[in-house]
């Protein structure tokens, strides 16, 4: 493999994608895919919320989201109001049944960790988790900012 081909952006993807793909295997059996578990968890996290809030809390794309939210509607996962503050606006909730296979998504998310971990020392996977929050904050200083912005 050549340098370039080690780069830290590679191997953060391919730990997400296999991540994606393991959760999503997991998940299977209740027509949950890798787009629509990470919208459960974050319902799960933030409550009831806007679908707008959504998309920017995930940094995922206005029509990724609707297409997510509508699958998991259809499924009975998750169920829109309208907003009493904003009229326009829909909140997104989680149903009962979404409530009831909360503990298999953060099981399964849960077990892909532990797996991915095994074998690092406490420092290695404190030193890996203090680097990965710097570099998200580097990211989002960028996005925020702009790169000409950020020391």
């Amino acid at each position: 493999m050549t340098n370039q081909e080690q780069t830290i952006g590679r191997w953060i993807s391919i730990l997400y994608r296999y991540g994606q793909l393991y959760v999503s295997k997991k998940l299977e059996p209740y027509n949950i895919g890798r787009a629509q578990y990470v919208i459960l968890l974050a319902l799960y996290r933030k409550g009831g919320i806007k679908q707008e809030e959504l998309v920017d809390y995930l940094k995922i794309d206005k029509g990724s989201i609707a297409k997510s939210i509508r699958k998991l509607e259809k499924e009975s996962y998750i169920q829109r109001s309208i907003d009493l503050d904003d009229k326009r606006a829909n909140k997104v909730f989680l149903t009962q049944k979404a409530l009831d296979i909360m503990p298999l998504v953060l099981d399964a998310i849960k077990n892909w960790e532990e797996i991915i971990i095994s074998g690092l020392s406490e420092g290695e996977k404190q030193s890996i988790e203090n680097s990965l929050h710097k570099m998200a904050k580097k990211a989002y200083d960028i996005k925020t900012y702009g790169e000409e912005n950020i020391k």
